[in-house]
């Protein structure tokens, strides 16, 4: 919500999902509209190269290791692969050293995809890899929610 408040209420994670869902019609409309010129090979890796590298890894792991801690790289890995900015410096550099091409439109797909229609952001190192709710932020809700009926006064 803001620099000293680093959390979300349902309705501003809604608005903030809602924006990234904007993002995403954008770039699936313009891929829409040069289907023709899109390499779709190039496509799906730019797509897949994203999960391959930054969520199937630590999916794997905890699936093996259950609730378990996972280590740091898992989420390193994740939080890396799923950055805008790192998603800016794969396309640039794949302008760069390739060509510019409609099929880059496939790393703000995925992300924005992930953002908007799965909710899915960067992975603090602290919650579980796969989203679960953590304890403390379902008791953090409920006196949160009672704090603020307390000052409507309802």
């Amino acid at each position: 919500m803001d620099n000293c408040n680093l959390f979300e209420t349902p309705v501003t994670y809604r608005f903030l999902r809602l924006e990234y869902l904007a993002a995403l019609l954008v770039c699936s409309g313009l891929a829409a509209l040069h289907y023709r010129e899109i390499r779709w090979w190039v496509f799906l890796l730019l797509f897949s190269y994203i999960d391959l590298i930054g969520y199937l890894p630590g999916a794997i792991a905890y699936r093996l290791v259950g609730s378990a801690a996972l280590p740091k790289m898992f989420y390193v890995l994740y939080n890396i692969t799923h950055s805008l900015l790192s998603a800016a410096c794969v396309i640039a550099l794949w302008a760069w050293l390739v060509r510019t091409e409609w099929a880059l439109l496939a790393v703000p797909i995925h992300l924005f995809g992930d953002r908007s229609l799965f909710g899915n952001f960067l992975k603090p190192f602290h919650v579980s890899f796969e989203p679960i709710p953590h304890p403390e932020y379902e008791r953090f809700q409920i006196a949160y929610s009672r704090a603020r009926r307390e000052m409507e006064g309802t």
